[in-house]
């Protein structure tokens, strides 16, 4: 029995083991990186927490006789995925990553490309007064320093310190409807949207409501994947790959 390892915790990771574990003769493994109380659980086998780097999860590849390693993490998540290409290339395993396209902008959109949130917490002040912050409470920290803004922050769990001083916590997981996102934007008189470009449906349509206020929307730009891996992007694809 061939045996699949996704990492993942994402949308798209939860659809693809939903897909594998249909099929005849394999077996589905499911690694959640656990910074998530209450994670969605996909299908098949799950474990969760960290492998321990690099040498952990090449012993973990090959202790567990993985025939194939999905990277199917965040487009964000660049720690497990650069382990990822290391610990395969290290044990010899195929690996393939999984990503959803990046977002595009339209006619319309007032975009501000960014290198980092440092970057972004820079733009602000100069930006607006009441910005939607989408960027995950990981990294919230980095805003720490801005004055003069409010920020409202937007995420499955509640942040740790150090925190902006002139902060709103908004706990909620996605997907949003685009009447949702009108909304928050309404209620909380919001005038800036800073983002990460994650790419999917299921945040897209805050860009959109922003694009209907006419505001701008910082956009913190997605780091490039480790060199020499495979990269698809949708489920459809990663299942052709797979054979």
């Amino acid at each position: 029995m061939k045996h699949v390892l996704v990492l993942g915790g994402t949308t798209e990771a939860r659809q693809l083991a939903a897909a594998l574990v249909e099929l005849p003769g394999l077996r589905v493994t499911s690694s959640l990186a656990g910074r998530v109380a209450e994670p969605r659980l996909p299908a098949g086998e799950v474990r969760v927490g960290g492998f321990g780097g690099v040498p952990g999860l090449a012993a973990w590849l090959r202790e567990h006789r993985v025939d194939t390693l999905i990277d199917a993490t965040h487009p964000f998540a660049q720690v497990i995925s650069r382990n990822a290409a290391e610990a395969a290339a290290a044990v010899h395993t195929p690996l393939l990553a999984l990503r959803r396209p990046s977002w595009v902008p339209v006619p319309g959109d007032d975009w501000h490309p960014v290198g980092s949130l440092a970057e972004a917490a820079g733009l602000l002040p100069r930006l607006g007064r009441r910005a939607l912050l989408t960027t995950g409470r990981l990294g919230l920290g980095e805003f720490a320093g801005v004055r003069g803004v409010h920020l409202v922050a937007r995420s499955v769990e509640r942040p740790d310190p150090p925190l902006p001083p002139e902060l709103t916590v908004l706990l909620a997981r996605g997907p949003f409807s685009l009447e949702g996102e009108r909304a928050v934007f309404r209620e909380h008189r919001i005038d800036l949207l800073v983002t990460k470009d994650s790419g999917g449906a299921a945040t897209a349509p805050k860009l959109a409501v922003a694009r209907e206020l006419g505001l701008p929307v910082v956009v913190l730009r997605r780091p490039e994947p480790p060199a020499g891996v495979r990269v698809v992007g949708s489920v459809a694809e990663a299942l052709a790959a797979l054979g």
